[in-house]
């Protein structure tokens, strides 16, 4: 048998005791008890206070079962305030779960948190992000106040209502405006310094956390062993150790800044390049691929403190064939659990995903539970989820151990996040959160063909492939500001290739050519110069421009192999 299951049993026994103790120190009738025993009550209820997995196991005792299955639930909803939202929000509210706000859905299915969703034009999960609730820094601050006060009135409300969102940087960023925006995380691998990947993922937590979001889906613990699209540079790089140093720094700087981190996607979306918001990838490496090179960085994550570990839709036919991760018990309990450790919070991936798609809400949403997960996220339909699992809860199919289970782990991750104090909204965008996210940008920029620490020669003309205006904008401003001037045409011409870009993109007579996502296209340009900074952040911009200035040279090292190319040609 699992581990969950003997720890689900364990953690119901644990819960049944110690409700019974408390029922029993409370009873009018009876002996009175022995000195020993009378002291023995406070010790223990006092024992809990400063104790996560104790205050949650205690709070899980007195819930009903309405509220067992809230807080396993955390959908997403329309609208960028609590309580107040316009008529189209409303009725996505009302399709999504027969509500008309945020606030209405938390009160109505007890919920035990919610996902903040939005997407940019480059984003690949764009597909299942419906809408968006954010805006901007405050109102955002004001939308997640506005949920905790809702949900402050439930039975579980002395746990933390949970506000997650995936805030992973790079392509995949909820929140852009007025924040601190680090470089993505293949341009951390090409940095290959945990420490400074720490330091700025620090910064990044303390502004999450200003905000009033206090979980988020990342880091990307993905191995990149193929050329996938949906991943890409969201992974930190193809080598499986150096990813897992990544992760780990990820991890702690997120964690001592108040924000649970969830690594993702387990077993590992990297190892397949196709796409599940579309379709189930297929994971065919062995086993011992799986050890080798999927499992470091999410062994690095769990050993590192990791509150949470999101699962993945992935068929991984070495461990259980035909059947996404999850809804595999094979995976997400044998394995995740029994093999490496982890005691945490197990989320889904988004559940209105098409590989979750093909049962009904309510039948997922029992099956992924079933499977190990803790968290069902992003549902389709709340109320048919939320039904699902009452009726599977009192007709014994979904027994009521593993959802106790379920929910003592999620409200122990609450209460490892309790009584911490907010950060001021002036924390956002600050000098000392910039200096971390530039440092990481400088130390990623790679050269990959040319002369190393040469200057580009003359006046500079910036060209990009479609649509990157606002990027060509960036790097003309960082250049003038590090004295190089820019003219519109004639100059040495700088092109610029970003996400989704191939060789179409290139530009025959650019001197330089510059990739801001996975570098592949670099292996077709004919440029006597290529570098490669990962990310078209502002600070990652500012950083390549200090390295076609000659201010600095370029230390980072490509993460990811490339076919007739080094790691980097800058090796003096």
């Amino acid at each position: 048998m699992g581990r969950v299951s003997i720890s689900s049993r364990r953690a119901g026994i644990a819960v049944a005791a110690l409700t019974t103790l408390l029922a029993s120190g409370c009873a009018g009738e009876g002996p009175a008890p022995s000195p020993a025993l009378s002291g023995a009550v406070p010790t223990a209820a006092a024992s809990t206070a400063g104790d996560p997995a104790g205050r949650a196991a205690a709070l899980a005792g007195t819930l009903g079962d309405e509220d067992l299955v809230g807080q396993v639930l955390m959908p997403y909803a329309y609208g960028s305030s609590a309580t107040t939202v316009t008529p189209g929000s409303a009725a996505g509210n009302q399709a999504l779960g027969g509500v008309d706000t945020p606030a209405e859905m938390i009160a109505k299915y007890r919920l035990g948190g919610l996902i903040l969703v939005g997407f940019s034009a480059d984003d690949p999960t764009s597909g299942n992000q419906s809408t968006t609730n954010v805006d901007n820094p405050a109102q955002v601050r004001e939308l997640t106040t506005g949920l905790r006060e809702a949900a402050g009135k439930l039975a579980a409300g002395p746990a933390p209502f949970l506000v997650g969102t995936d805030q992973e940087y790079g392509v995949v960023t909820r929140i852009t405006d007025g924040v601190t925006t680090l470089p993505s995380a293949l341009a951390a691998g090409a940095a290959g310094d945990p420490a400074r990947t720490e330091a700025a993922w620090r910064a990044a937590g303390t502004e999450l956390a200003a905000m009033g979001v206090n979980l988020d889906f990342a880091p990307v613990a993905d191995v990149l062993a193929t050329r996938s699209t949906v991943i890409g540079s969201r992974s930190f790089g193809a080598d499986p150790q150096r990813a897992a140093a990544q992760v780990t720094g990820a991890v702690q700087g997120l964690q001592s800044a108040g924000v649970a981190a969830s690594v993702k996607h387990f077993p590992g979306h990297g190892l397949s390049a196709a796409d599940s918001h579309e379709e189930v990838p297929v994971v065919g490496q062995s086993r011992a691929e799986l050890e080798a090179t999927a499992f470091p960085p999410f062994r690095a994550g769990i050993d590192a403190g990791a509150m949470a570990v999101m699962s993945a839709h992935l068929d991984v036919t070495a461990v259980d064939p035909g059947t996404p991760a999850t809804f595999s018990h094979k995976l997400l309990t044998d394995v995740l659990r029994g093999q490496l450790g982890f005691q945490g919070v197990v989320i889904t991936d988004g559940m209105n995903m098409p590989p979750a798609k093909r049962y009904p809400p309510g039948e997922a949403a029992v099956k992924a539970l079933l499977a190990g997960n803790d968290l069902i996220l992003m549902t389709p339909n709340v109320g048919q989820a939320y039904d699902g699992l009452l009726a599977a809860l009192r007709d014994g199919s979904l027994p009521r151990d593993r959802l106790v289970s379920a929910v003592t782990r999620v409200l122990t991750m609450k209460f490892r996040l309790a009584d911490r104090p907010t950060p001021a909204m002036s924390t956002l965008d600050s000098a000392p959160h910039r200096a971390a996210a530039a440092e990481l940008a400088a130390a990623a920029v790679t050269q990959l063909r040319g002369e190393c620490g040469t200057k580009v020669s003359g006046p500079v003309t910036v060209t990009t492939s479609a649509g990157r205006d606002r990027t060509r904008a960036a790097l003309t401003e960082a250049l003038t500001a590090a004295g190089v001037r820019v003219v519109s045409k004639g100059g040495t011409r700088v092109h610029l290739v970003g996400y989704g870009d191939g060789p179409k993109d290139l530009a025959a007579g650019a001197a330089v050519t510059v990739a801001m996502d996975t570098p592949y296209v670099l292996e077709k340009a004919t440029s006597p110069t290529l570098l490669a900074t990962y990310s078209s952040s502002r600070a990652s911009m500012t950083a390549l421009a200090e390295v076609l200035a000659g201010r600095s040279r370029a230390t980072g090292r490509s993460p990811v192999p490339l076919t007739g190319l080094p790691a980097t040609s800058c090796t003096g």
